[in-house]
């Protein structure tokens, strides 16, 4: 009787010890998301709030005074609508050609029979911590003709190592040896295991590399700079870029009209940063599930 009254106890101190954890567990998580979600609301707000008020540098709710003049001033900017469609053009020419160079060689470096797979992987690594530098790459892409082009942007961004090591790993965790023995046994060659069940069954580090590409080229801006040379031809950081320029004080402004031109200087950093991000914002809650998966799984090997 005096054990299991011992027991008892014993489990009703593990039990209240258990819900100490899962409180405190909870309020770090809750100041976790308010340190990573306000500010990026903060920004928001500040967008479409008074910069008198937001260079107060109080905290910030809810728009006090609400003030649009920089969102009209960057939605009359002509060269807006281009920088977008220019961005999407970009972005799913990056996906579509980085997919398609990315997932094989991951593959191919995933099949423990490829000849040499241990220094080809070295060479991929090694340009993770040693380039060319950009003159050589300047020169590279004015020799090769796509200078001023759309390739220009994607072709030099078509594989990223890192992501080349995720999908490595993934496909080392996920397709064992014994499947493609087996398929192999039915008669299946190299090309129909990959085609009609690797790739099937990639579904996720798919979803995770069109991700990850996807927001690499949308925020792409130096190669942009470099590599382009027609503005109609820019991409949407750089538009963007372009427009705070052409905001700028000119020294002939009267007293008020400094004062208005500072405020709509002021406000455009917060509706500049809205306007970049807002696109990838509203998608990514639609793609976290495979990004989540995608990276835990592609992480199981080095």
């Amino acid at each position: 009787m005096k054990k299991a009254m011992a027991s008892h106890r014993h489990f009703e101190a593990r039990t209240r010890g258990d819900m100490v954890f899962d409180a405190l567990n909870a309020v770090i998580m809750v100041l976790i998301s308010v340190i990573i979600i306000y500010p990026m609301w903060y920004v928001v707000i500040a967008s479409v709030t008074d910069p008198k008020i937001v260079n107060t540098g109080k905290l910030l709710f809810y728009p006090e005074a609400v003030y649009l003049d920089g969102y009209s001033r960057a939605l009359e900017f002509p060269s807006l609508t281009f920088g977008y469609l220019n961005t999407i053009k970009y972005t799913l020419m990056s996906v579509a050609v980085s997919l398609c160079t990315t997932i094989p060689a991951a593959y191919s470096l995933s099949r423990l029979d490829l000849p040499g797979r241990k220094a080809i992987m070295f060479l991929f690594t090694f340009t993770m911590f040693f380039s060319g530098g950009i003159i050589p790459m300047y020169l590279t892409i004015r020799s090769v003709g796509i200078y001023n082009s759309s390739w220009a942007l994607v072709l030099p961004a078509a594989v990223s190592v890192y992501n080349l090591i995720v999908c490595r790993s993934f496909f080392d965790s996920t397709l064992p040896i014994e499947l493609l023995e087996a398929s192999k046994i039915d008669g299946c060659s190299d090309f129909g295991f990959f085609f009609r069940i690797a790739l099937p069954i990639s579904s996720t580090i798919i979803a995770v590399m069109a991700l990850f590409y996807a927001t690499s080229m949308w925020n792409t801006f130096f190669n942009a700079l470099m590599f382009l040379q027609d503005d109609n031809k820019m991409p949407l950081q750089v538009v963007l870029r372009n427009l705070v320029l052409a905001n700028q004080l000119s020294q002939g402004s009267s007293g008020a009209e400094f004062a208005e031109r500072q405020r709509i200087i002021d406000q455009l950093k917060y509706v500049i940063i809205t306007l970049s991000a807002l696109p990838l914002m509203i998608a990514y809650p639609f793609l976290q599930k495979f990004f989540v998966a995608g990276v835990t799984i592609g992480a199981v090997k080095g």
